[in-house]
């Protein structure tokens, strides 16, 4: 048995049938491969090929820029799958629900027609990199300079956190064109990382997430053409990160979701094969209750989540309404997963089990695409 669950009200009968193709591709290509990638720290280069192969990159970019014509629904399914593989590695949402957006929406035309195919066919990898070693949420507070030189920028600094930053082609840098400006003065660049002066630093150990390459990035004098500038001018950096971060956070509450019910289901199956003093774990009051307790939890997110992928679909989802949601999915994955973890005893802690995986890998949640602290900051603002 398995936790029940209903068709989500922004889903149909297409929806549900390239489902099937996104979970055979998870679990096959996924699944086998956590324990290689992570001690590698990064995915196969050649899975972002293999995925570009079956359409299941840039799913939401029009099928004009090389895309697969979908909408965030489309990107929403490849992630719960991905989540209920077991996966954790694989960089996917930063590279089509994110990147690919950032050059959609704001990059000349010339150069999406450049860059977009490469996405969605996986010759390119594509990264963000915002925070600094010294900068986290505050974007205005970043250092990495560009400095207009004739038709280039020479760009100095580094970034940190970068999540597809070992493998990545190309780089959204955030950057400051103005120093004296604050938060007019951010930019943002697209850097292509065969550029000379671009370098790679570590692979980051984390506590979590261990197959996925989260690496440093260092600009030296790094000269990039005056046309990769995202936007008509210097200086709209910050309205770009404010209009895409809503669609970050959501990205981040479906994969919170999705995690959560993943973890009840391996939960709910180990307790009834378990067995303690004669009889399955499951049969247990204490059992029964913390499950019943994880499967409202999730009931109740899994019906705001739907309720943000409606809106946001319809173009209606606010910086509010993404930061509630990033919030309140991301608190509740982590109770849910402890919960969760704890009725597996001992082997709970054996990271051979995927429920230790998935517990490690959920903390960064209330971390990245912005700390849950800030996410109360932006909701306080709008009472």
């Amino acid at each position: 048995m398995a936790l029940q669950r209903h068709r989500s009200s922004w889903s149909d009968d297409d929806l549900e049938e390239f489902r099937e193709l996104a979970r055979t591709f998870c679990q096959k290509e996924l699944t086998p491969n956590q324990e290689r990638w992570i001690e590698n720290k990064q995915v196969d280069r050649e899975l972002w090929t293999k995925a570009g192969e079956v359409g299941l990159l840039a799913l939401s970019v029009p099928e004009e820029y090389g895309g697969g014509g979908g909408t965030f629904a489309h990107e929403t399914v490849l992630l719960e799958e991905q989540a209920r593989s077991g996966d954790g590695a694989w960089g996917v949402a930063v590279h089509s629900g994110i990147v690919a957006h950032y050059l959609l929406a704001y990059a000349a035309e010339e150069r999406k027609r450049e860059w977009l195919p490469k996405l969605a066919s996986g010759e390119y990898v594509g990264a963000i990199a915002m925070t600094e070693p010294g900068t986290g949420s505050d974007l205005q507070s970043i250092r990495t300079r560009a400095v207009r030189d004739g038709d280039s920028y020479v760009v100095n600094g580094a970034k940190t956190f970068i999540t597809n930053g070992a493998q990545a082609d190309l780089v959204v840098v955030a950057v400051k064109t103005d120093p004296d400006a604050g938060a007019q003065g951010v930019s943002l660049l697209v850097v292509e990382t065969d550029t000379p002066g671009f370098r790679r630093g570590r692979v980051l150990d984390k506590v979590g997430l261990k197959g996925q390459d989260t690496a440093e990035l260092f600009f030296d004098d790094v000269r990039v053409p005056a046309a990769n500038l995202l936007g008509e001018q210097e200086g709209l950096g910050f309205v770009q990160l404010m209009q895409q971060l809503p669609q970050e956070r959501l990205l981040i509450a479906v994969t919170a979701v999705a995690g959560m019910e993943a973890a009840i289901d391996q939960t709910i199956a180990y307790t009834k094969d378990r067995t303690a003093f004669g009889r399955p774990i499951f049969t247990f009051q204490n059992t029964k209750f913390t499950l019943a307790q994880a499967a409202t939890e999730a009931a109740v997110a899994r019906a705001f989540l739907d309720q943000c992928v409606e809106r946001h679909l319809r173009g209606e989802l606010d910086v509010q309404g993404a930061a509630m949601v990033k919030l309140w999915t991301t608190d509740r994955v982590n109770k849910v997963i402890d919960d969760c973890l704890q009725l597996f005893g001992g082997y709970g802690y054996m990271t051979e089990y995927p429920i230790a995986r998935a517990w490690a890998d959920v903390r960064i949640a209330r971390i990245f695409g912005g700390t849950n602290e800030i996410m109360k900051e932006i909701i306080s603002r709008t009472l």
